[in-house]
C-alpha cells in the first residue's frame, strides 16, 4: 500500500479494544485515527479514558486521539469492533450501510448467512461474501467476522484433517480469565478454582468450527457435515485457550499421517504473503507436556495454533490431542486485522 489506511475502533476501551490498538501500532497497512467507545468514556482524552491493562502504555499519538460516541459519524473507511454483541448488531451494521467496511469480534453476525466467518488459512474463499452483501443489501460496506476465541484453535487444528473425513467432534475448553474481559471473573470465583460453565460459549464451540470449516456455496456457506460436543470451563490463567480435542474420521488414520496434516498445512495465497500471518499456523509439540498456556501462546505472535499430546481415542474411536491459542491475539484482535488485511488483498477495501 502507498499509505496506511485510516482505522477507527469500536470499543476501544475494552480489552479487546486495547489489543487492537496494541497489535496495530506500526502495523504497515492500517493506523488508528478514531476510537469509539461507551458515552461514559466519550468526549475524553484516550489516555484519560481507558484503563490501561496490557503492558506498557497506550501508543502516544492514540493517547491523544478523543474517543467518539457510539453514533458518530467516521471518516475511517476500516472499521475493527470489539463491541459487545448486543450493542454491535445495530452499530456494525449501521455502518457497514454507511460505506465502512467492518471486521467484528463481536457475536452478533458471525452465523448470518451472508456474513463470512473468517480464519483465513482456513476459509478465505469466505470472503467472497462481502460480495453477496454489497448485491443484496446495495451497500458499498461490508461486514465480516472472527470466531469466539475458543473456537480459533479448535478450528485451526481440525482444518488440515479435512481430507480424512471429519464426522464427530468432542471438546472440552480451559479457557483463560482474560476471555472475560476486564475486569473479568471476581479473584473469590475463580482463584483455586475452575468453574465448569460459561454463558454462552457451549452453542458457539459447536456450531462456528463448522462455518468455518464449511463450503461457500453461492451466496452462503455449508456447514461441514459433522457433530460437536463441546463443554467450556474457565480456568485461573490469564491468556491462552487450551481444549481437548477428539476426532472420529470417516476413514483410518495413522499418528504419522495427522503430525504431517498439520505440519504442512498453510493458508492459500494471498494469505501466507499478509502482515500478520504465522509462518506456521499450526505448530506442532511433540514433548508430553506440551502444549502449555504459558509457555505457548505466544507461538506465532500469539497468531499460530500449538497443537499436541496426540494419542488414540478409544471411547470416540479416533484420535485426541490438545490445541492451544492465545484468546485475544488469534483469537480476537490478531484475526480480526488479518480478516481486514485478507479483504484489502482481494480488491474490497
Amino acid at each position: 500500500m502507498n499509505q496506511p489506511l485510516d482505522v477507527a475502533i469500536l470499543g476501544a476501551t475494552g480489552a479487546v479494544g486495547q489489543r487492537f490498538i496494541q497489535l496495530l501500532d506500526g502495523h504497515p497497512w492500517f493506523r488508528v485515527r478514531e476510537v469509539v467507545a461507551s458515552d461514559r468514556s466519550a468526549g475524553q482524552r484516550y489516555g484519560d479514558a481507558a484503563r490501561w491493562v496490557l503492558p506498557g502504555n497506550p501508543p502516544d499519538a492514540v493517547a491523544e486521539l478523543p474517543v467518539l460516541p457510539l453514533d458518530a459519524a467516521l471518516d475511517s473507511p476500516l472499521v475493527f469492533s470489539a463491541l459487545p454483541g448486543d450493542i454491535a448488531e445495530s452499530v456494525e451494521w449501521r455502518l457497514a450501510q454507511a460505506g465502512h467496511v467492518v471486521c467484528s469480534n463481536a457475536s452478533a453476525y458471525r452465523m448470518h448467512e451472508h456474513v463470512p466467518l473468517l480464519l483465513p488459512e482456513i476459509n478465505a474463499d469466505h470472503a467472497r461474501l462481502i460480495e453477496v452483501q454489497r448485491r443484496v443489501y446495495g451497500w458499498g460496506g461490508g461486514l465480516a467476522t472472527n470466531s469466539n476465541c475458543t473456537s480459533a484453535p479448535v478450528a485451526m487444528s481440525l482444518a488440515p484433517l479435512r481430507q480424512f473425513g471429519i464426522e464427530a467432534v468432542m471438546a472440552v475448553s480451559m479457557q483463560a480469565i482474560s476471555g472475560a474481559g476486564y475486569p473479568g471473573v471476581p479473584a473469590l470465583d475463580i482463584t483455586e478454582n475452575v468453574i465448569p460453565y460459561i454463558n454462552g460459549e457451549e452453542p458457539k464451540l459447536e456450531t462456528e468450527p463448522r462455518k468455518m470449516l464449511g463450503t461457500l456455496r453461492e451466496s452462503t456457506v455449508d456447514l461441514l457435515d459433522c457433530v460437536i460436543s463441546a463443554t467450556c470451563t474457565r480456568v485461573p490463567v490469564l491468556d491462552g485457550h487450551l481444549v481437548s480435542v477428539s476426532v472420529r474420521f470417516a476413514e483410518a488414520v495413522g499418528e504419522a499421517a495427522l503430525r504431517e496434516a498439520w505440519a504442512s498445512f498453510r493458508g492459500p495465497d494471498p494469505v501466507p504473503d499478509l502482515p500478520s500471518a504465522p509462518d506456521q499456523p499450526v505448530v506442532v509439540r511433540t514433548e508430553p507436556d506440551r502444549p502449555q498456556p504459558r509457555r505457548d501462546r505466544d507461538a506465532g505472535g500469539g497468531m499460530s495454533a500449538v497443537v499436541g499430546r496426540l494419542r488414540p481415542d478409544p471411547v470416540i474411536g479416533g484420535w485426541k490431542y490438545l490445541a492451544l491459542a492465545h484468546n485475544t491475539v488469534r483469537g480476537a484482535a490478531g484475526c480480526s486485522i488479518l480478516n481486514a488485511e485478507l479483504l484489502v488483498a482481494c480488491g474490497y477495501l
